[in-house]
Parts: structure tokens; sequence; C-alpha cells
């Protein structure tokens, strides 16, 4: 499954095609691509605010303790497995309001291939630069939003205006979500999973 990460960003379009070719039913391989992959943000945001720590300003670099930083990177990853579900969920459900044919199998690949960028570009969080990782982010949504657009029609075998309604309900469902992520941060982080921060 590793193997699409580099064709979905030298040749897009043709990658989207093998994977629509894929195994419908095999959904084991693309659960193990999400797991494998919501590894990299996880583990670089606990290496990088744990060792490097980010500054504000002039100011010393600030850190979070070890086990504060392992529990927020703990449930980071399985807020990300969780997110790529759903999604995936939510893309099969509502196939059949654009009339494709789909498996939960299939709405689970384009959502976990889609999001392929988001996770490439948590490797940056070996090194917590506020600015490099608005950017990057910036960036990372963006190439993440275009191969939803020019991938969910081919995977799911509708024609592009469909495929462009289609996905404009997928990140609608996308924004839902991360709001409803915030919500969710933020009564964990009243249950006592706030960061620690080193002194």
């Amino acid at each position: 499954m590793l193997r699409h990460i580099w064709g979905l960003f030298s040749h897009p379009e043709e990658e989207w095609e093998r994977i629509h070719q894929l195994p419908k039913a095999n959904f084991m391989h693309y659960l193990v691509y999400v797991m494998l992959l919501s590894l990299i943000p996880s583990v670089s945001w606990y290496i990088g605010t744990t060792q490097v720590g980010w500054t504000v300003g002039a100011g010393d670099a600030v850190k979070l303790t070890s086990d504060s930083s392992f529990q927020i990177a703990l449930l980071f990853y399985v807020a990300m497995l969780v997110g790529i579900f759903v999604l995936g969920v939510m893309i099969h459900w509502m196939a059949k309001t654009y009339k494709s044919e789909s498996t939960l199998a299939k709405g689970y690949a384009i959502a976990a291939f889609t999001c392929t960028p988001l996770f490439l570009v948590g490797i940056l969080g070996l090194y917590p630069v506020i600015w490099l990782h608005m950017i990057a982010g910036l960036c990372a949504v963006s190439y993440t939003v275009y191969l939803l657009y020019s991938g969910l029609p081919i995977v799911m075998g509708i024609s592009k205006e469909r495929g462009f309604l289609f996905a404009s309900a997928v990140v609608a469902v996308g924004l839902v979500m991360f709001v409803g992520l915030l919500g969710v941060t933020v009564i964990l982080w009243g249950l006592g999973a706030a960061p620690v921060f080193i002194d």
C-alpha cells in the first residue's frame, strides 16, 4: 500500500486509477496504511515537544513533560484513526446520493489516500516552528483537497461534475468533523489531558 504514496504526488490521476483497481473488499490493507502513516505525526510531535520545544518570540523553548506529551500523542493517534474511519463511512454512506456503487472499503480507501499529505507533513513535528508548520500545513491541506477532487470521481466511477459535488460534500463533512474534534479536545483537556509544561 505504501507504494501509492509516490504515485499520489508524481502522477495522481494515474495513481487513483490504480487505487480504483484494488480489491474492494480488502479493508485491512487500508487500515494498516492509515495505522502506519498516522504514526508519523504522532511520534514526530512527541519527540518535537519533549526534546526540541518551540519558541514564541525571543523567549526560551517551551517543552512538554514526557507523560503529558505521550498522552496527547496517543490521543492524537486515536483521533486520526477514528477520523479517517468516520470519514470513510460518510463517503460510503453519501455514495448512493451521487449514484455511485460503493463499499465501506472503497470509502475508507478514498479517505485514507486523500489524507496522505496531511500524514506526511506531520514529520515537521520533529522541529516545532509555528510559521513553518502554518505554511507546510496550508500546502498539505491544499494538496489533500486537490487529491479529493481529482480522485473521488475516478474511484467512485462517476462523472467529474457529480464528483465535484460529492467531493464538496466530503469537504463539508471534514470541516464539521474538525470542529467536533476541537470540542472533544476541550472536553479532554478539562478531564485531565491538558498539556503539562516543563518549567
